[in-house]
């Protein structure tokens, strides 16, 4: 019986293990440099970006979140959504489009890095919280794009469907 095939075999997918450790830590290390710079591109301390949780928190507060936030990261299925949410704040904090939040959710092992050590100026957190508005105003303020009373408009109901009853008792 000759075994060779089975060590050859083997000794080929240990190699193949290493290598793509040593790939995966140096993608980690990459994102973990970036979060740095970014970090401190914000005025907050880099070293922050290697302790778990608390990275979260400073990350919070560059975008203008408040803390309580922080419990949608570990809540399941919610966690998707805060993250897009904050990556698209991190991003507009850094003056980035949303490009950038997509780029960064499926290569943020490139656009952090891109980010912290390019020429990305923090501006401020975007969060509406942070600029003393409430998140919510975008809704309570929303115009119905079906409503015809712009402007220009003539008649004086206040009624938005046109099938309404006229308001003046004379008619």
């Amino acid at each position: 019986m000759d075994n060779y095939g089975e060590s050859m075999g083997s000794g080929f997918l240990a190699g193949v293990g290493i290598v793509g450790g040593i790939i995966y830590l140096a993608i980690i290390v990459l994102m973990i440099a970036g979060l740095w710079k970014m970090f401190e591109k914000a005025g907050k301390p880099g070293w922050a970006a290697i302790i778990p949780i608390y990275n979260i928190i400073i990350m919070l507060e560059i975008v203008g979140k408040p803390l309580w936030w922080i419990i949608g990261f570990f809540v399941p299925c919610i966690n998707f959504v805060v993250i897009v949410w904050v990556t698209n704040l991190l991003m507009k904090s850094f003056g980035k489009d949303t490009v950038y939040t997509i780029l960064a959710i499926f290569f943020p092992f490139i656009i952090y890095p891109m980010l912290g050590f390019g020429d990305a100026r923090y501006i401020g957190p975007t969060a509406a919280e942070a600029r003393g508005q409430d998140s919510f105003n975008q809704f309570r303020e929303y115009k119905n794009p079906f409503d015809n009373k712009g402007p220009n408009s003539t008649d004086g109901n206040s009624s938005n469907t046109p099938n309404d009853t006229p308001t003046d008792p004379t008619v």
